[in-house]
């Protein structure tokens, strides 16, 4: 199956007799703005114009538990998870596209998520809502309720020490920016630098220009080329669990199963008894 679906399949698809559940995930990441602009409101984007048909899904409340000692965007409760999904009406015998607003990020992470609690059939809007060449829709449609019930996987979940150890026996890969891998800036966490052993495989450049991930061949040979060998275990982190889900998405289209550590570097930098590596090795 694939992990990712263009804008005219969609399109065609939702025309068709069994269209899927469509959950509009659109998000940014809030950080202090100097001259007070108001957060990212993708409930409002939502409500001023999205793919007809969809729901929207909150990544802060629903596809994430409470910012605290496990990161910014630790996993959700699973029971809160599952009845958020069914209220959005996802179902097990129903496929899902998710979508954002063109970064992917928010929408790979509802992806994962589904994809770890046992849902057999989803898919990410390559590109997003700015590939979608269909009309917009304002209406905010009933939904029927779903019957999903997440049963999370035992495979898919890296803890910190999971993480560490991953470092050393395969390879972990860290998809945060290269200058905050390298600890010459840390805008968000109370340190900057890398977990020992990871390595920098920011996910900015699994994407071309326009959004779209790159064909699965030049990422099979992008990740190959960062030691991700055939049969090996690989894992991925970020800051919080959200761009690090586009990556094991990216690592999916190149047909490399990967392992999310969830928590990732804002759980891992809260810990002074966690050590940092700094530079451009992965040490």
């Amino acid at each position: 199956m694939n992990a990712i679906i263009s804008a005219a399949d969609l399109a065609t698809e939702l025309a068709g007799a069994h269209p899927p559940v469509v959950l509009d995930v659109r998000w940014q990441l809030s950080t202090a703005k100097a001259d007070g602009a108001p957060p990212f409101d993708g409930r409002a984007a939502h409500a001023a114009g999205h793919v007809p048909g969809a729901v929207y899904v909150d990544l802060d409340e629903e596809l994430a538990g409470a910012a605290g000692p496990r990161g910014r965007h630790p996993l959700p409760d699973v029971a809160e998870f599952g009845a958020a999904m069914r209220r959005a009406g996802v179902s097990a015998s129903r496929p899902v596209v998710v979508y954002d607003g063109g970064q992917g990020w928010a929408a790979a992470r509802a992806w994962w998520l589904l994809r770890w609690t046992g849902h057999p059939n989803v898919r990410v809007l390559d590109g997003g809502l700015p590939l979608w060449e269909g009309p917009l829709s304002t209406e905010q449609q009933a939904v029927a309720e779903g019957d999903f019930t997440p049963e999370p996987g035992a495979a898919g979940l890296l803890d910190a020490d999971g993480a560490a150890a991953l470092a050393r026996s395969g390879v972990l890969f860290d998809a945060r920016a290269g200058e905050r891998y390298r600890g010459e800036v840390e805008p968000i966490d109370r340190v900057g630098g890398h977990i020992p052993g990871a390595v920098s495989a920011p996910t900015t450049e699994n994407t071309g220009p326009d959004g779209r991930f790159r064909p699965a061949g030049e990422l099979r040979a992008r990740f190959a080329a960062l030691g991700a060998e055939e049969g090996g275990q690989v894992g991925v982190y970020c800051g919080s669990g959200v761009s690090g889900a586009h990556e094991v998405l990216a690592l999916a289209v190149a047909g490399i199963p990967a392992a999310l550590y969830v928590g990732s570097w804002s759980e891992w930098s809260a810990d002074p008894a966690r050590p940092v590596a700094v530079g451009t090795e992965p040490q």
